[in-house]
């Protein structure tokens, strides 16, 4: 009878956590609207790093920049399947997963290996591609290096967060391992040989020693999973249904084979079209393009940055009462704090941690950081600036019968805008180089197109080159205008 009981009992409870577990993921399915949100926004947003051929890059397309290659085709069969419109952002690969889970893109497709690790954090489709990886060398050392174990006391680069960073320093013994957040970047480092390998998937490595003949590709004979030779889409986690719904693409992509016979070779004929004319002066448009965004993001960052400079230093010098003697200290502490944090970290902080409240695009979050950033330095200038204007200047002013707040504004404030301009100057010709952060987050400002015209083109310095010269040009000509300014006002 006690036999019987058990059996009873140990049926029921299997029977209970059955059906909670039924209920739980039926309430979860019926809790995801990932399919229904993109369809109900109409496009579906894919975050990408296009410095990767044939996998994604930048090609001239009827006279405008787009982004193209394999990955990006898989992108576009996945939308149209859904009924969406696809649209591609473009940021570094190590943001890419981060962008992901703060809702800044609906998927990343970008060479990106499903590793275990990364399924902890998001939802991968069905694998698209199977591939391999090789690691590119100087065609000079091709006698020297034969694979992975022949970099002892050299050094090996790979792209950061990528899984041949993560191989490279677990499968080598006496190798360093350096990582960088582009692959143009780790090409040039490898010819200026300051690497002596750059650990990359197959058909990109193809890609660079076809365009390059300085460059050769050698097996790197890594010892990888299925996993980590593989590709395919990823999704935010508990995307269960807009995994599903992508799935349904993808099957089909392999079935019919689309990556061999339509994708690999439609990346191959625009790889080609990049290179027939490499020299910079063909790729003027996008270099004007960064210029843009640089200026568009210096100026309104001085102007909003003056703004809040001018309240934070009338802040920090607030006497007298409860209430003033708080927003002293608030302010004291937003300065201390944002001189005391890197930009680069505001930056991302902005464009990510904000996202998960606000949906910014990638230029608001740069100009409204670095605003924020430039708001607490000049509030430092402008506080030392009231502060140098002569004490007799206050109490003239008061004698006339002027309050303290029309004293500030006709007496004081221009005579410390006037002492203070040199360093408002210095510190717009700052923002014009330090605009340059914000490449991170994909705004197409002077290096991230620089980045693009590199990877474009194989070719590492001249690109460089050429936007050395262009701030140098937009600096000069700022510091110029300023000194004019700065001369006019000594004299009037």
């Amino acid at each position: 009878m006690k036999k019987r009981l058990v059996l009873f009992l140990a049926l029921m409870l299997t029977l209970v956590m059955g059906v909670s577990t039924l209920t739980t993921t039926t309430a979860s399915a019926a809790s995801d609207n990932s399919l229904a949100k993109v369809q109900k926004k109409g496009t579906l947003v894919m975050g990408t790093s296009p410095d990767y051929p044939p996998y994604e890059f930048q090609a001239t397309v009827h006279g405008k920049t787009k982004i193209v290659g394999m990955d990006v085709a898989v992108g576009q069969k996945i939308a149209k399947d859904l009924g969406v419109k696809l649209v591609v952002k473009s940021m570094s690969f190590d943001s890419l997963l981060v962008a992901l889970q703060t809702g800044k893109v609906d998927m990343v497709i970008s060479g990106m290996n499903p590793t275990p690790a990364r399924r902890k954090n998001v939802s991968f489709t069905h694998t698209y591609y199977q591939g391999g990886y090789s690691i590119v060398i100087n065609k000079s050392d091709k006698g020297i290096y034969k694979d992975k174990d022949s970099f002892v006391g050299k050094t090996i680069g790979a792209q950061t967060g990528s899984t041949m960073y993560n191989e490279s320093k677990k499968q080598t013994s006496g190798t360093t391992v350096k990582g960088m957040t582009s692959v143009s970047d780790l090409i040039l480092a490898l010819q200026s040989h300051k690497i002596q390998g750059v650990a990359m998937e197959k058909p990109s490595a193809q890609a660079y020693v076809a365009n390059n003949k300085e460059l050769a590709a050698i097996p790197s004979n890594f010892d990888l999973s299925a996993s980590d030779t593989s590709a395919a889409a990823a999704f935010a986690k508990g995307s269960t249904s807009l995994v599903q719904a992508a799935n349904k693409s993808v099957d089909q992509i392999k079935r019919q084979n689309l990556v061999n016979k339509t994708y690999l070779p439609a990346a191959g004929k625009y790889l080609k079209t990049n290179t027939v004319n490499t020299s910079m002066l063909h790729y003027w448009k996008a270099f004007l393009t960064g210029v843009e965004y640089t200026l568009i993001i210096t100026v309104c960052s001085v102007f909003f940055g003056f703004i809040l400079g001018v309240l934070l230093s009338l802040a920090r010098m607030a006497r007298g009462g409860v209430f003033k003697t708080a927003l002293r200290w608030l302010a004291t502490a937003y300065v201390e704090f944002i001189r005391g944090t890197p930009m680069m970290v505001q930056v991302m902080f902005v464009y990510f941690g904000l996202g998960l409240i606000v949906n910014l695009p990638a230029l608001a979050s740069g100009i409204i950081a670095i605003s924020l950033n430039s708001g607490a330095y000049i509030a430092e200038y402008i506080r030392g600036g009231i502060n140098s204007v002569d004490d007799g200047q206050t109490e003239a002013a008061r004698s006339l019968g002027m309050s303290s707040g029309t004293t500030m504004r006709y007496v004081v404030l221009p005579q410390a805008l006037k002492n203070i301009w040199p360093s408002l100057g210095n510190e717009f010709i700052t923002l014009i180089k330090d605009s340059s952060i914000v490449s991170i987050i994909g705004v197409s400002e002077l290096i991230f197109q620089s980045n693009i015209v590199r990877s474009d083109t194989y070719r590492g310095v001249a690109p460089i080159a050429v936007i050395m010269v262009i701030y140098f040009v937009l600096t000069f000509t700022a510091s110029r205008l300023l000194n004019y300014f700065e001369r006019k006002m000594q004299h009037d």
